[in-house]
Parts: C-alpha cells; sequence; structure tokens
C-alpha cells in the first residue's frame, strides 16, 4: 500500500536557467524519509512557491523538486510517532516545499513534529483557503494587537492588499474595529478590497511619495506589509509616534532604504513576522484563533479552487502579480 503511485507536480531544470513544470505520476517510496504519511486533500498557492516553481535557488536548492509549503489531508500511517490513521491534519511552513516534497503532491511524509491537528470547527479546505498566507496575515494582526495598537489611534495600513496575505489582513483588521488603508496597484481592485473592509485606498505611488525624505508626516498607527522596498521604508517613515510595523513579504524588494530615524525619534517598532519557523506553541494559537474568534465566514468570495491540472498556469500570473486573493487546489479532484 505504501509504494502506491500519485500524481505531484514536479520542477525540472531544463538548463540554462530555465525551468518547466510536469504533473507526473510519483511513487511513496520517492518521498523523504519522515514520521508521518499523509495523503493531502488540499494545498494552496504561495508567493514562495511561485518562486520555488521558477527555479529560485533561495527557496529550493535542488530539483527535480515538488514544491508545495501548505497541505491539509489525512493521516495514512505514522510508524515513527504521530497523530492516528484518518486524523485530520495541517503541514505548513517548516521545509515543506522548500527542500522538502511539498504540498503539490497528493502524498507528504514529514516529521511528526510540523503536523498539527486541524481544528475540529476548521474544514480542510477552508484551512488552505486560509493557508500559510491568511495564518502570517493572522500573526502580523496579533503582533499590532499585542505591541498595543489601538483601534482610535488611526488607521493601520496593508501594502499588497489583494494578494493572500493582504486580503486576509484587511478583513482581520476591519472585523476587529480598525480602519484600514490599503495600497494596490490593480485600479480594478478597490471595490473588492472595500468589499472586504478597506475604507481608504491608495495606489502604489501614492504609498512611496516622499520616500526620499527621513521623516514624513505621522498617518499608521500599525502597518501590515507584504511588499518591502521602498513602499515598506515609506510606510515605516510614515508610522505614528510609539506605532508598530509589521513585516512578512519581499514582492517588491528585500531592500530596506531606510535611516534610523523613525525608530530613534518616533520610537517605531519594526516586528519580523515568520511563518516557517514559527513555534508550535504559536502556531496552534493562531490556527485555534482562526477557527473560532478570528473566524472568516466568506473565505470562499477571496479564493479560487483549481485542480493540479490548472496550477502551472496560475504560477505564472502569481509571478505577473494578477492573482487576486487566494488559490487552493484541490489535489483529490478527479481521483
Amino acid at each position: 500500500m505504501h509504494d502506491m503511485t500519485f500524481k505531484a507536480l514536479v520542477v525540472h531544470e531544463a538548463g540554462e536557467g530555465r525551468f518547466r513544470r510536469v504533473v507526473e505520476q510519483r511513487r511513496v517510496s520517492d518521498l523523504p524519509g519522515g514520521d508521518v504519511l499523509v495523503r493531502v486533500h488540499y494545498s494552496s498557492l504561495n508567493y514562495k512557491d511561485a518562486l520555488s516553481a521558477s527555479g529560485n535557488r533561495g527557496v529550493t536548492r535542488k530539483y527535480p523538486h515538488t514544491p508545495g509549503i501548505d497541505a491539509a489531508g489525512e493521516v495514512v500511517s505514522a510508524p515513527g510517532g504521530g497523530p492516528e490513521a484518518g486524523t485530520k491534519v495541517l503541514v505548513c511552513g517548516y521545509d515543506l516545499g522548500m527542500n522538502t516534497a511539498g504540498g503539490f503532491g497528493q502524498y507528504i511524509r514529514v516529521p511528526a513534529t510540523w503536523v498539527v491537528e486541524c481544528p475540529v470547527d476548521l474544514s480542510l479546505l477552508d484551512a488552505m483557503r486560509i493557508g500559510t498566507a491568511g495564518f502570517t496575515a493572522a500573526q502580523c494582526v496579533a503582533a499590532l494587537q499585542e505591541a498595543g495598537s489601538r483601534q482610535d489611534n488611526g488607521p493601520v495600513l496593508v501594502t499588497g492588499a489583494t494578494g493572500g496575505v493582504g486580503s486576509i489582513a484587511v478583513i482581520l483588521l476591519a472585523r476587529r474595529g480598525f480602519k484600514v488603508t490599503a495600497v494596490t496597484g490593480k485600479e480594478t481592485a478597490h471595490a473588492f478590497l472595500r468589499e472586504l473592509g478597506a475604507t481608504d485606498i491608495l495606489t502604489r505611488e501614492q504609498a512611496t511619495a516622499g520616500g526620499n525624505r527621513m521623516l514624513l508626516r505621522e498617518r499608521w498607527e500599525g502597518v501590515v506589509d507584504t511588499v518591502g522596498g521602498d513602499t515598506l521604508a515609506t510606510a515605516i517613515k510614515s508610522t505614528r509616534y510609539g506605532g508598530t510595523v509589521t513585516c512578512c513579504g519581499n514582492a517588491a524588494s528585500g531592500d530596506l532604504p531606510l535611516s534610523v530615524y523613525p525608530f530613534i525619534l518616533r520610537g517605531v517598532r519594526l516586528i519580523g513576522i515568520d511563518s516557517a519557523q514559527c513555534s508550535r506553541a504559536r502556531r496552534e494559537e493562531i490556527w485555534n484563533r482562526l477557527s473560532g474568534a478570528w473566524r472568516i465566514d466568506n473565505l470562499a468570495d477571496i479564493s479560487t479552487v483549481i485542480p493540479l491540472a490548472e496550477l502551472d498556469g496560475y504560477i505564472e500570473r502569481m509571478l505577473q502579480g494578477t492573482i487576486r486573493g487566494r488559490v487552493v487546489v484541490d489535489m483529490q479532484e478527479g481521483e
């Protein structure tokens, strides 16, 4: 039974810096060692997956490789210790999909320490509608609140607001009573963002205006930044005295062109948000919030569910920045 074949998206190096993606048959015996074998029902597409699927060596060192940093499914076996067979579980982050065969395969095998039981009030599909992107958004919102951000002190800025992290951050903040200013480069997305709860919208150009100055007018009580670069730098320069900025992405740039003045003159705090190595206790806490007090009832409205066969095209769209909301991959469709 444990050497059955299954489908997986495999990225191959085609020479001269070119990579090709093919859905192939693999065997369970091809999977890396681990304590827990999981049959993957759903995965999701994140920016890190798109980087891995296009040959980014900063994410994935060796090819051929199956990306997918998210997986939701059922335990098949756990001979090395872990949840019982049939248990619904989530595997998000750690090394999954980076240098370990990931959730774009119908089976994964991972260490037991990577496996979290899916909250009983959350379906596997909704868990992947949230995925690492939504989990990261929730971490950002939790960090802002824990740092003392208050709803009556001014708006919170969300950059890359139509993306997976940004869209869920807008929803969570608006439902916590914060006024949200969303940044997007897509003129057609304004109505979408207002439906999510944004009260104001800035273009990318507006979000970086005056960025050559050391400090700018105080505007933001907090920031959820997903893009880095000039946008993040300008946001920090515009954050109110004692405000908090969370940083979780580099879609625009990994650079941060900035002086120390926002930190030493305004006491601004910059908090890095990492989902890959997040502690197990924090991981369970955030997932329990997302299935309980922070539950999002309209996840279907911000997500698209696709079969594995269509994933390649969506990877290209993510790299081009044309995806809105979340993309969930139904790994068992047609089986």
